[in-house]
């Protein structure tokens, strides 16, 4: 075994052990440490053993690289620690050649990937402005309250909700390290410390509705909101008959901030995501590039020709094509449906990937799960096309069950029927396969692109 190749291994290994190491638990916002610190040794070297089952004299040589970089580690430690005591607590702002400017890349994050490959997607330094609408005028937090969003620190809606508007507005963030998700825990800890407002993804609420509400105290909690994917009227309707108050839901993107939202100022109506937000000019457009009139479904696009408003990111990194494709004659196109009410309220359909087209009929995934969520069987489900030769596509529901259940054809039939008297009957899934979770990316967000390609392979 030659030395070279065991560097470029060992390299690759470290940076993969170190990834994996660095989880929520140790990012902690008030006492972030050097990777260094949460490197073991020995825990390397016996995987790394595992994992080729070297003979004696390859081992020999992987200890002589280890070592090697076990000193250099040692080293880089003490001096990341000397430089940080030196360094003077008086921040100097660089200038001219050096100075920081507002459309200088700040922060780059990658999308969920719910439709496909995550994107890398970049914000100017003008980025934690526009999310004083997310953090004051959205998630209404307040000055020296407690404010709680749900998000592990490798999502997009972290910034949303655990740095920068809530600390411009003068708001502490509340952090809740766990392992593994458990709804009661949540309830227990939100509860415990007096947390102010609230913020989740509509995962997390179906989940804590199932729980028993009245064992909790809500007498701090004065605010919550939701986003991430749309919200269920039923999930609405629970959580505000468990604790009197209303769901505010809004719509963004890692591209954007809250784009649209219910504000404080708004009665909000159950499964409508709002209303456009101030400075961003939101526009319905269909396939042939027309601007819908009310009730009609087009994709949401956010007009640019007269300014870029605060908190739209600048570019896709590395990937000039992709730019232009979403963005391009003076439009950033999100490629999400909806359609506008009467009173300018915003609707959710879905991703324009997710749309189902069934015997000449077009179905929005989200109405049908709104339906079937309502059936005190179903913990969570999700709804997708399957090719059919005969209708085109026919609706799938993929369902998740509650304890109390289990699955069956008289429940299928039985959900089917709920579906016909709840919405219209052609919308009703003619299949439906249960399953123990749903596929989903890091962000908690449904991924029936991935239930999908399932389909089509078998």
């Amino acid at each position: 075994m030659k030395l070279k190749p065991i560097l470029v291994v060992v390299v690759i290994l470290i940076i993969g052990f170190v990834l994996g190491m660095l989880t929520s638990a140790q990012l902690r916002f008030h006492r972030m440490k050097p990777v260094s610190v949460y490197f073991s040794e020995d825990r390397f070297r016996d995987g790394f053993y595992r994992t080729i089952e070297p003979d004696e004299k390859q081992k020999a040589k992987i200890d002589l690289v280890l070592d090697k970089y076990a000193k250099i580690n040692s080293e880089l430690q003490g001096s990341f620690r000397k430089e940080l005591d030196e360094a003077s607590s008086d921040f100097e702002r660089p200038t001219g050649a050096v100075a920081t400017k507002n459309d200088d890349i700040s922060l780059g994050y990658f999308s969920s990937g719910t439709a496909g490959f995550p994107k890398m997607v970049e914000h100017d330094f003008t980025y934690p402005l526009g999310h004083i609408f997310t953090a004051k005028y959205w998630q209404n937090v307040e000055d020296n309250g407690l404010h709680y969003t749900v998000a592990d620190s490798g999502w997009g809606k972290c910034v949303w909700g655990k740095i920068y508007g809530q600390w411009i507005a003068g708001c502490a963030v509340f952090v809740y390290d766990y392992d593994r998700f458990e709804a009661k825990n949540m309830l227990e800890k939100a509860s415990k410390f007096g947390v102010t407002t609230f913020c989740a993804p509509p995962t997390i609420y179906r989940f804590l509705i199932k729980e028993d509400l009245t064992k909790y105290n809500f007498g701090s909690l004065k605010y919550a909101v939701v986003a991430g994917e749309p919200l269920n009227p039923e999930v609405f309707n629970r959580f505000l008959k468990f604790t009197g108050i209303k769901l505010m839901e809004g719509f963004g993107q890692t591209e954007t901030v809250v784009a649209i939202a219910n504000f404080p100022w708004m009665e909000p109506k159950p499964g409508s995501i709002g209303k456009p937000t101030p400075g961003y000019k939101i526009e319905l457009m269909d396939r042939d590039g027309r601007l819908c009139e009310v009730g009609e479904e087009g994709e949401i696009v956010i007009n640019t020709k007269e300014c870029k408003p605060a908190g739209l990111f600048v570019h896709y990194g590395k990937d000039p094509e992709k730019t232009e494709e979403t963005w391009h004659d003076g439009y950033y196109h999100t490629g999400d449906m909806a359609w506008m009410d009467e009173d300018g309220y915003l609707w959710f359909v879905g991703r324009a990937d997710d749309i189902i087209k069934t015997s000449g009929y077009k179905v929005g995934p989200f109405e049908v799960e709104s339906a079937l969520i309502q059936h005190p069987a179903v913990l969570e489900c999700a709804i997708t096309g399957v090719p059919d030769l005969e209708r085109g596509q026919v609706i799938k529901a993929t369902v998740v069950l509650t304890k109390s259940y289990t699955p069956g054809d008289a429940l299928k039939k039985e959900m089917q029927e709920h579906v016909k008297e709840v919405t219209a009957p052609y919308k009703y899934p003619r299949i439906i396969e249960f399953v123990d979770e749903l596929p989903k990316t890091i962000s908690g967000k449904i991924r029936r692109v991935e239930i999908r390609e399932k389909d089509q392979i078998q």
